[in-house]
């Protein structure tokens, strides 16, 4: 599988071979991230690079939605939302309360569609927050990963109106609306 995700373990755009959301408890104060996503690989038995997204959200309640062959697991924590723009909340401590998404795409990525796929997939849970009233555009920790085969034919758009894209939006805004309590 190809990959770009905004994770700070396996982030960027590589190659990768897994995706793991790890559930952590509320107050996670690791630091050694890359050795956690090691431990927890080995536990599962996955060999090879990968991507790790953390969260105090329960994994066990991911909202899985399927639109047009994307498919999006989603773990919604969003007891502590953030605006992206607010100068007031960036002198504020970091207060857990993550919104992972993993999002499987059924063709493959040009590099700046594999990028516009994230900024879809960001715009449609900040969607999903606004509608849902919840006053943020998600938290402070929030972490997408977009995964594709690695031996497919690529699209080259990924935004909103392109076929593919319009998929990764619906599925994703779905997911988080369900995720935060409610259903579309």
């Amino acid at each position: 599988m190809m990959a770009v995700s905004t994770s700070a373990v396996g982030g960027g755009i590589r190659e990768i071979g897994w995706v793991v959301n790890i559930g952590v408890v509320s107050g996670y104060s690791r630091t050694d991230l890359d050795d956690h996503a090691a431990e927890v690989a080995a536990e599962c038995d996955l060999v090879g690079s990968g991507v790790a997204l953390f969260t105090a959200a329960d994994v066990s309640q991911a909202c899985r939605v399927e639109h047009g062959g994307v498919v999006v697991d989603a773990t919604v924590g969003a007891s502590h939302p953030t605006w992206a723009a607010d100068p007031a909340e960036a002198a504020q401590a970091w207060v857990p309360g993550t919104i992972n998404a993993v999002v499987q795409v059924p063709v493959g990525l040009e590099p700046g569609a594999a990028v516009n796929a994230v900024a879809t997939a960001t715009e449609a849970k900040a969607q999903a927050l606004g509608e849902r009233g919840i006053p943020g555009t998600g938290t402070a920790s929030d972490a997408i990963a977009v995964v594709w085969p690695a031996r497919a034919i690529t699209e080259r758009f990924a935004g909103p109106r392109s076929t593919v894209g319009a998929s990764i939006a619906q599925a994703v805004y779905q997911a988080v609306w369900k995720g935060a309590g409610g259903s579309p």
